[in-house]
């Protein structure tokens, strides 16, 4: 036993020896704070989706535990609900234009979802294998800045009309929630400046219970916010757990769409490796074993029902904020996590937030996505060289274009995929290609070097 844990715990790892000094005490709130950090991102999506907050959560925790022991502790990094995926999920579940009939029923839809997610995390696993062949600078060389800029953008882009529709079901907690939010993000001081979703949330749901309150009934606001269900519901009791079912269509369309998460977990992988003075993907824990962590990860959480869970952007943040890169404090985060995963009366809570509030999160949210996805591409890609400009201009045309277009259906083997769905994907794959093929050269016909 003494020689097992001596082959995972390694004393020169940052991650695994951050925490050295700190009491129990210390290591607890600092736990608290990179759950509650990720907390107002990640139930946007399972309301979105109308999904569990408490099997999300769940996920969460048990998906950052198993990513935190594959990698031995030498990544601190917590896993959390993919956006990009919720495109296609959306895509997937849509009962009038998804690839399933409507008579599935939206549960049932949404196993078949959790089917396609389990496809994505087997890609995962195969790229991990490239990259054990090839070696992780050939594999990054695919997905440089050019690729991974335009698509973070259009992964905000594409999600707009969902908060904006959401947004404008109420011009009084819609507009509160982003104002409360843009001003703890302006004129916040010390910690309090890193909740800003949070708060806005918090603030926007607190309004709106005392409408519902102050409503009598009959009135414009009477029942605005349900707390019957809150009433009902266990303290304590098992997520409701959702078996996957497969089919070829969903597979196909959400399958893909691990490009983008890819792409996410090499980024983050890179700034917090940068930040620790440590190489995580040439090194250790290496990029090979990231990505193999990552997609098993999310192919076991996603097998009881969780959305797909990848590095989160937020959890990379407070890292660079905070400077704590401990996987022990990531992995106290995870355990508040998987406790309130495990309350069907917290997870009630949840739900009774107004749609309006989650809007008004998720235009901040989306918004702050896009750009910055454009600060990646400011940062880091010289639009003097041609060729990406050329790659820039086409996946965004084509990412927009195909998305908000006519709604383009192609049939294989029997089953109907939506392509219009899958316009991240395949403005990635789009990207890569000519990233592939195309020479530097630099306006006026200049050979440059490679700095995406």
């Amino acid at each position: 036993m003494k020689d097992a844990f001596s082959r995972w715990w390694d004393a020169t790892s940052v991650a695994q020896t951050a925490h050295r000094g700190e009491n129990a005490f210390s290591l607890i709130i600092k736990g608290l704070q990179s759950m509650l950090v990720m907390f107002g991102a990640t139930i946007i999506v399972p309301l979105t989706l109308g999904m569990s907050p408490q099997i999300t959560l769940f996920g969460m925790g048990i998906g950052t535990w198993i990513f935190l022991l594959l990698t031995k502790g030498k990544s601190p990094l917590t896993m959390g609900s993919s956006f990009a995926f919720m495109i296609g999920v959306l895509g997937v579940i849509d009962p009038v234009a998804g690839p399933l009939s409507h008579i599935y029923s939206h549960d049932e839809r949404l196993q078949y979802a959790l089917g396609g997610i389990i496809a994505a995390g087997a890609v995962y696993l195969i790229f991990s294998l490239i990259v054990k062949l090839i070696g992780a600078d050939k594999f990054m060389r695919i997905l440089p800045h050019a690729v991974t800029g335009p698509t973070v953008v259009l992964i905000g882009v594409t999600l707009a009309p969902h908060a904006v529709n959401q947004f404008a079901t109420s011009w009084i907690l819609g507009p509160l929630t982003l104002l409360i939010i843009i001003v703890v993000m302006v004129f916040g001081k010390g910690k309090i400046k890193a909740f800003p979703i949070l708060i806005g949330l918090a603030g926007a749901y607190l309004v709106a219970v005392l409408m519902s309150v102050a409503s009598t009934e009959g009135g414009a606001y009477y029942g605005l916010v349900n707390f019957a269900p809150i009433r009902e519901a266990d303290i304590l009791g098992l997520p409701p757990f959702i078996p996957p079912r497969f089919a070829l269509a969903p597979m196909l369309m959400l399958a893909p769409f691990a490009l983008a998460t890819v792409a996410e977990n090499i980024a983050d992988h890179v700034i917090v490796g940068a930040e620790m003075n440590e190489d995580l993907l040439r090194g250790k824990p290496g990029l090979s074993r990231t990505l193999f962590a990552d997609g098993l990860q999310s192919m076991l959480v996603a097998a009881f029902g969780t959305p797909m869970n990848t590095t989160y952007s937020e959890n990379v943040g407070l890292l660079i904020i905070t400077k704590v890169f401990s996987s022990v404090v990531v992995a106290i985060g995870a355990g508040f996590a998987v406790l309130l995963g495990l309350s069907p009366a917290f997870a009630q809570v949840i739900h009774s937030i107004p749609v309006a509030i989650i809007g008004g999160a998720s235009i901040m949210l989306y918004g702050m996505i896009a750009s910055i996805g454009m600060r990646n591409v400011k940062e880091h890609v010289d639009l003097n060289i041609e060729k990406y400009l050329i790659i820039m201009s086409v996946m965004l045309v084509v990412g927009i274009g195909m998305r908000f277009g006519n709604i383009i259906r192609v049939e294989i083997a029997d089953s109907v995929v939506r392509l219009d769905r899958m316009n991240l994907p395949i403005a990635i794959l789009l990207g890569v290609i000519l990233n592939a093929v195309l020479p530097n050269k630099y306006y006026g016909g200049k050979t440059g070097s490679t700095n995406g």
